[in-house]
């Protein structure tokens, strides 16, 4: 075994002590919700899931995942009360609160581990009824396929993907989440030879038996649910991130890949860089995160309409009050006239209209080909007004989520990267106006 993955092996798996303590945690929080539930017909039992309870988790680094399976029989409205009531009710001593994903549950912290409390249906393989009920057979199967050897191969994977930067299958980060870290081990084997086949992937790399054709980037198949892609979740730019990486790592290995390397911005892009920061009133982090990614994806193409040209773009939040959306542009000032290019004088219709529409431009005339031209004076020729006069006076008409409209409107600040920023934004700042060392090997 090398030294690096020697030492990446120190990094990822949990201590005796630390495996000792978590379980003693585990026992507690099980016997709360257990005890709640009990109090509920309408449950069937209750379990740990998650990478604790496939002992797949990292050192340091892990949620307790509790599965409350209520009988298939119980209706969606009841599911939920009952889901939320037992969640709350054994969590009231850690600050719970609510949050969604297909269904909501609830999360708390205890002792700076997070604890979610989650809700599925108690249902036989295959008769799935919500997302969450494939969790007790996740974790079955792992159990069941997996020696201590393989869960530890899968915290290798899981903590080279978040040195570089792609774990977490949630919105924020579209990534690699970790029962897809545990079926790439499942597939592959060992870490190494998961980043063997990665650095050789194709467009649409199908992993797994699929029943069907998927056309995401990457296909990766439940094992055991073969209608469902893990893959409809992950990125594309998140797989071509892997895919550089593991051609990076296997051509120099470093700890670095396990342990991550902060981003440093370059000064002069960060020049070019513009923030569109806001704050918002409290909601759950998937529902915050779309929202952003949205509204950034809209006003870049508003950019692009007003003629600045958006070279890369970026959302971020605090996951409590503060976010922003953030450009880098070729330039933040372009020229002060944009020229337009019509139709030829043969096409005597189109010409017509278009010397109509044009006629009280700055300058019209013919080119060399017959075509003809037009020039006119812009509006805003600086982005940062630009974006200002839009979210003033025309944010409902720039595509943004309408969810997002009334916090914008209660306030914003646009600004350039070089100015004074929160911490979630400055790091933001760092990754869209720097070249990530360790995906494309450059980094010392």
């Amino acid at each position: 075994m090398s030294r690096v993955l020697e030492q990446a092996r120190k990094i990822s798996i949990p201590s005796a002590r630390e495996q000792e303590e978590k379980r003693k945690v585990a026992e507690m929080l099980l016997a709360r919700v257990g005890s709640e539930a009990a109090k509920h017909p309408e449950v069937a039992s209750v379990e740990l899931g998650g990478s604790y309870a496939k002992g797949t988790w990292l050192r340091s680094q892990m949620d307790f995942d509790i599965f409350i399976k209520i009988k298939a029989e119980t209706g969606e409205k009841a599911f939920e009360e009952v889901g939320k009531g037992i969640g709350f009710a054994s969590m009231k001593k850690f600050n719970p609160r609510v949050r969604y994903s297909e269904h909501p549950y609830v999360e708390a912290e205890v002792g700076g581990t997070k604890v979610n409390v989650v809700p599925c249906y108690d249902v036989m393989h295959g008769q799935w009824k919500s997302a969450a009920d494939r969790s007790s057979f996740h974790t079955k199967f792992i159990l069941e396929t997996f020696d201590d050897a393989k869960k530890n191969e899968v915290r290798l994977l899981k903590k080279f993907l978040k040195g570089v930067g792609i774990y977490g299958a949630e919105i924020a980060k579209e990534g690699f989440g970790g029962y897809v870290a545990e079926v790439l081990i499942y597939n592959y084997g060992t870490f190494l030879e998961v980043l063997r086949a990665a650095s050789n992937f194709s467009q649409h790399q199908v992993i797994g038996s699929p029943t069907k054709k998927f056309e995401t980037p990457l296909v990766l198949i439940d094992p055991i649910d073969s209608n469902r892609n893990l893959g409809t979740a992950i990125s594309a730019q998140n797989v071509a991130k892997l895919i550089l990486a593991a051609r990076s790592f296997l051509n120099k290995e470093s700890l670095g890949f396990f342990s991550g390397r902060p981003a440093r911005p370059n000064a002069k892009n960060l020049k070019n860089t513009l923030v569109v920061r806001f704050n918002y009133k409290w909601r759950s982090p998937d529902i915050i995160w779309g929202q952003i990614k949205r509204g950034t994806t809209s006003l870049a193409g508003q950019l692009e309409l007003g003629g600045f040209e958006v070279i890369r773009k970026s959302s971020v939040t605090d996951e409590k009050s503060e976010a922003a959306m953030i450009f880098l542009l070729k330039s933040p000032a372009i020229e002060k006239f944009a020229i337009k290019s019509g139709p030829d004088v043969y096409r005597k219709s189109d010409s017509e209209s278009f010397v109509s529409k044009n006629s009280k431009n700055t300058m019209t005339w013919v080119g060399e080909d017959a075509r003809i031209f037009s020039m006119q004076d812009r509006q805003f020729y600086d982005a940062k007004k630009f974006l200002e006069n839009l979210l003033r006076k025309k944010l409902q008409h720039a595509g943004v989520p309408s969810g997002i409209i009334p916090d914008i409107r209660r306030g914003f600040r646009v600004f350039s990267g070089n100015g004074p920023a929160s911490k979630s934004i400055k790091k933001a700042l760092a990754e869209v106006t720097s070249t990530d060392g360790l995906v494309f090997g450059t980094a010392k």
